[in-house]
């Protein structure tokens, strides 16, 4: 898919003697403590995966929370940000792992083992810099070029790690993270506004609907506000419905992670409508049980399945 390029935030040179020392940031963790510390969902449903699989994709998730950690940790000066993107942009896109860091050490390795560009890991690092200065969208194309990179580029290098064979699968992970993205920018408008004062929602749909910035930021419900958010439920509810259509039969079991994410974000999304979309109260998220019932019948189908998914 052809999407414009974001504004990428400016990345500090690495090898000047002005930078912050690595010291600054916490030690490196492993791939496997830090999945089991962020007790994701995502962590959860790579379980169903064949073991160097599950691994890969392990060392994958470490990498995408690692750089997203640094964009948005609050305690790290904007130089130290900027020159440790700068470190990992350049070690998966030259395949040199720095010495020292057990995550790096596994992540360049993943675009040649499965056959993809490292330029994709890249722009997942462009995607959480532009965090750092970009707190405001002009366009609907502006936003999904965003999204393209920190959610859309995810999925097609864990499509390629799940071993999905079909080309239209990339479609199906193009279509998934669209949606997986525009649900988070939706649940998390009250807190984008308060922690950093970034307003995700496109200017010129705010506009169209009559909501200013005042009013994100100040948190304010009216009927316009609840018309923008009906308007971008639509849009994310569009692209889960399109990602389903697209989804081959062939890489059905395969996908297994990515569906199971679908669902629990899918039914997020649902949730947000029903009640009334109370964004500046809460983050929303599923019950225990609910999300239970999802990752137990997923992981049942990945289980007894898993064969086909190698």
């Amino acid at each position: 898919m052809d999407l414009p390029t974001n504004a990428q935030a400016p990345v500090a040179d690495p090898n000047s003697s002005s930078q912050p020392q690595a010291s600054s940031l916490p030690p490196p963790a492993s791939s496997t403590e830090i999945a089991q510390k962020s007790k994701s969902n995502l962590a959860l449903a790579l379980a169903c995966l064949p073991r160097e699989r599950r691994s890969d994709m392990i060392s994958f998730y470490a990498f995408c929370r690692i750089v997203d950690d640094i964009a948005d940790d609050p305690a790290l000066p904007e130089a130290t940000k900027r020159a440790s993107l700068a470190r990992w942009r350049e070690a998966v896109l030259n395949g040199d792992a720095g010495e020292g860091d057990p995550v790096q050490a596994e992540v360049v390795g993943l675009p040649a083992k499965y056959g993809f560009t490292p330029q994709w890991l890249a722009e997942i690092v462009d995607g959480v810099a532009s965090d750092q200065d970009k707190i405001r969208y002009a366009n609907i194309e502006e936003l999904k070029a965003y999204c393209y990179k920190v959610a859309c580029v995810v999925g097609l290098v864990s499509a390629r790690i799940f071993g999905a064979r079909h080309p239209r699968s990339d479609e199906y992970a193009l279509a998934l993270g669209y949606a997986l993205q525009l649900t988070n920018i939706l649940r998390d408008v009250g807190e984008d506004a308060r922690e950093c004062g970034r307003i995700y929602l496109p200017q010129d749909e705010m506009a169209r609907f009559g909501v200013t910035d005042d009013d994100i930021l100040q948190g304010r419900y009216s009927p316009a506000f609840l018309r923008l958010m009906n308007f971008h439920y639509q849009r994310a509810r569009r692209y889960y419905e399109e990602a389903t259509a697209l989804l081959p039969a062939s890489d059905r079991y395969r996908m297994v992670a990515a569906r199971m994410m679908a669902r629990i974000y899918g039914d997020i999304l649902e949730k947000l409508k029903r009640t009334g979309f109370r964004v500046f109260d809460r983050r929303e998220k599923l019950s225990k049980l609910h999300k239970g019932v999802i990752l137990g019948g997923y992981l049942m189908h990945g289980w007894l399945h898993r064969s086909e998914s190698r």
